[in-house]
């Protein structure tokens, strides 16, 4: 079997990438060890962040740091055996995170993230997944004036520098938008620029069903076998292509350092479980409790609990105290009825340590091709990350300047 491409990874970057590139007339092949959606890609809160163009920081507020030490926050919780592993990232993701830099960073970052539900929505248009599409936005919502104000100034500086729409709801505003949500609630942020989905895994494969649909080849098999230049070992024999791109999210170092490229790729940890609503009780679009570190969502399946970030090595054993911790506060802000799953779902998204993705060409390879690094966005710049890359490989004017994203920058 052989083919122009082989995408690597079957989540939401490498399915985007794929359908990209077989739009554009390459022959492809997407391969991974399950079927698409079903690593990182399914446990997420739905959300298509068009307001996400300050990527989240490392704290360097003391305080906060001193609180998150003590292992009790709400929000971020570690392994204490995997710090020493992850100390080195950690100290540049905070190098990065201080004011200025996030500022730049964020200039960088926005070229992406303007592009996130445009991108998404043409895609959905084409693979007829507009179902699973909500438009109007997602709400954060507050117990302290102090906590709305923070984010009521974080919001209009977003709006002056990169067009974020928001509004602001009060008590009575909110409680007409989301009547079942606790009535001790201040008020709320909407913002009204961004989409969400409501099952990220059935998008994926929506997606996934486009791309069979012109032409492409979904293969399951083993992207570590892959052999310069390029093939790799899938169920059905040898697979071999012209160009590779590796799109394996927190998988993608196992490939990277085998070739020769150490970056700085490092996993947030993170838990969603499903629950039944109480009779009656409806939840119309995703909530993001902001000082308790969690967020609900609306999804098919029932309401997702999704909590904050776990710190740990990317395959150590599943430890969702935060859910545990998360869940009765959750309970009082909107009637969560019995749970839905049997256990709790492990997510890992992958980060690098000045917040952006890696996308771009491989420096000492031929055709070799990185789309990873997404950290809390991979659902979100999915699309415009497969359109990129495409670009690129086509030799086509790019959406955007792909500079800033590019590997050798580490």
């Amino acid at each position: 079997m052989k083919f122009d491409t082989l995408v690597l990874g079957g989540g939401i970057v490498g399915v985007s990438v794929a359908v990209h590139l077989q739009q554009r007339g390459l022959s492809v092949a997407l391969v991974d060890r399950k079927p698409p959606g079903n690593e990182t890609s399914f446990g997420n809160a739905g959300l298509i962040q068009r307001e996400g163009v300050y990527p989240y920081a490392f704290p360097r507020d003391l305080g906060k740091l001193l609180d998150y030490a003590r292992n009790r926050s709400l929000d971020v919780r570690y392994h204490p055996t995997a710090m020493p592993s992850l100390a080195p990232f950690l100290y540049r993701y905070w190098y990065h995170s201080r004011p200025d830099r996030h500022a730049t960073i964020a200039r960088s970052y926005a070229t992406l993230i303007e592009h996130c539900v445009s991108e998404h929505r043409a895609l959905v248009e084409v693979a007829g997944a507009g179902a699973l599409l909500r438009s109007g936005g997602w709400l954060k919502v507050f117990r302290t004036a102090r906590k709305l104000d923070e984010e009521t100034r974080a919001a209009e500086r977003s709006h002056a520098e990169y067009g974020v729409t928001f509004e602001t709801l009060d008590a009575v505003q909110l409680r007409a938008a989301e009547p079942f949500l606790s009535h001790a609630l201040l008020g709320a942020l909407r913002y009204t620029g961004s989409d969400s989905v409501s099952d990220p895994n059935a998008l994926v494969m929506a997606y996934a069903r486009l791309f069979e649909r012109l032409g492409g080849h979904i293969l399951i098999g083993d992207a570590e076998t892959l052999e310069p230049q390029w093939a790799v070992h899938a169920q059905s024999g040898r697979v071999e292509a012209r160009s590779v791109v590796v799109a394996m999210g927190p998988w993608s170092d196992t490939i990277t350092a085998r070739l020769g490229y150490r970056l700085p790729l490092a996993v947030k940890r993170g838990y969603h479980m499903h629950y039944a609503a109480e009779p009656g009780a409806r939840l119309n679009q995703p909530v993001l409790d902001v000082e308790s570190g969690f967020l609900i969502a609306p999804m098919v399946r029932g309401i997702r609990l999704t909590t904050g970030v776990e710190l740990g090595l990317r395959d150590t054993a599943a430890t969702p105290v935060q859910l545990e911790a998360v869940e009765p506060i959750a309970r009082q802000l909107f009637p969560l009825a019995s749970r839905l799953d049997a256990t709790p779902w492990l997510g890992r998204r992958p980060c690098t340590p000045d917040m952006m993705p890696i996308i771009g060409p491989a420096p000492h390879h031929k055709d070799l091709w990185f789309a990873f690094g997404h950290a809390h966005h991979g659902l979100t710049l999915g699309p415009i990350t497969g359109r990129l890359i495409a670009e690129m490989i086509t030799g086509e004017q790019t959406i955007v300047d792909p500079y800033p994203f590019r590997v050798d920058r580490f």
